[in-house]
Order: C-alpha cells, then sequence, then structure tokens
C-alpha cells in the first residue's frame, strides 16, 4: 500500500511539472488594438472597436447609460493588417501623448490601446494633428459606422419596414462619403430585402442598386 502512494504521488508529481512546463512554454496569445471614443451628448456616446490578430473582434455601440454589450463582428484580413501596420507605426501607442495640447473643444475622448499578453499600452486625446492616428481612427469609425448602418438595417427590417428605405439610404451616403471600409459585409441583408415581397418595391430596388454597386467595386 505504502508502495502504491509512492507511485501514485510521483505520477502526481510529473503531471504537475509537466503541465507547468506546457504553460510556461504556451505559445504567446494574440493581440488585441482597442479603439474607444466617449462622447456625451452625441450617437452613439460610447463606442469601442476590439480587433485581433486572428479575427476575433467585437464592438459596442451604444448611449453611457446602457448597459455594455459588445458583441462580436467580422474584419477583414486586409483592414486588420492595415490597423496592426498603423499602430506599429505609432509604436503600439508607447508613445508621447497624441494630444494637440491646446485649448479646443470637446470632440470626444478617444483612446488606442495595445494589449500583447502582458504588453500594454494606451495613449488618449482629444484632438491631433497626427496623420497616422487620424487615419487610424478613421478606419475604426468607419468600422463602428458600418455596423451602425448594418444594425440599423436589421432593426428596420424586424421592426419598422417602412423605415427600411431611409436606413438604405444612410447607407448609401456613407458609401458615396468613402467611410465605410468593407461595405460587402451588408451584402446579405441588402439580398434580404431585395428578395422579400413584404418591403415596398422602391426599397427593394434600392438594396439591388446597392449590392451590384458593391459587387461591381470588387470585380474592377
Amino acid at each position: 500500500m505504502t508502495r502504491l502512494r509512492f507511485e501514485f504521488r510521483a505520477i502526481g508529481i510529473l503531471l504537475f511539472a509537466l503541465f507547468s512546463f506546457s504553460a510556461a512554454n504556451a505559445a504567446p496569445g494574440p493581440a488585441t488594438i482597442t479603439y474607444r471614443r466617449v462622447f456625451k451628448g452625441s450617437t452613439p456616446e460610447f463606442t469601442e472597436i476590439k480587433v485581433t490578430e486572428q479575427g476575433k473582434c467585437t464592438f459596442d455601440l451604444r448611449q453611457l447609460d446602457e448597459d455594455a454589450d459588445a458583441e462580436p463582428f467580422e474584419v477583414g484580413a486586409p483592414v486588420r493588417q492595415k490597423i496592426f501596420e498603423l499602430a506599429g507605426d505609432l509604436k503600439n501607442f508607447a508613445i508621447p501623448s497624441l494630444d494637440i495640447q491646446k485649448k479646443i473643444a470637446n470632440l470626444g475622448e478617444k483612446t488606442f490601446r495595445y494589449e500583447h499578453d502582458s504588453e500594454v499600452h494606451e495613449t488618449t486625446f482629444n484632438y491631433t494633428l497626427d496623420a497616422t492616428a487620424n487615419q487610424l481612427m478613421q478606419i475604426f469609425e468607419g468600422l463602428a459606422r458600418q455596423q451602425g448602418d448594418l444594425v440599423q438595417l436589421q432593426r428596420r427590417i424586424k421592426y419598422d419596414r417602412l423605415g427600411v428605405n431611409d436606413a438604405l439610404l444612410q447607407f448609401e451616403s456613407d458609401m458615396d462619403h468613402r467611410l465605410l471600409p468593407e461595405p460587402e459585409r451588408l451584402l446579405p441583408v441588402l439580398d434580404q430585402i431585395d428578395q422579400d415581397s413584404r418591403f415596398m418595391q422602391i426599397s427593394r430596388t434600392k438594396a439591388r442598386a446597392l449590392a451590384e454597386r458593391i459587387r461591381n467595386s470588387h470585380d474592377h
């Protein structure tokens, strides 16, 4: 019995050692870049987009008095690559303040944050003249606007079919101003509207035209 207990103890020690070795030598986790904008009185007042190297991304768009509700969404590899490239140019935010350091109107508190295992850097600003930071901010703001357009269309489809055309017009305006990094993400919902006879013909025609425009832009 004593020998059996000794063998079990030896096996336990070996397993613990193997587990500890595996944990110590585990592959590092993916890096994550977060963009957050807090601007009371705007819509939405709170915007947060998280993007990982591997593609696991979340968005949280809401008013400040609403509960946090981050949801997953997809960001294509080219956009993710550009985000991490720009962040790298900014030394992953291990830099002096980006803020202009002059008294100007409140334009919302913006934060860039980089996380990779134990490495964490972030920088917060109201307004910056840094071209790289502004380019990165525009990509994140575009992703937020794109998700906002998608959520709006999904809500109108479910609760307000007569309001679908207004949501389509907003999406079209954002496309016209080249604000959306990946408008093709809305193709499934545009096709859904086009093929559903419960929607007004004007909405179906608009959805079809927008879908064709997106598809044609990828063919050239």
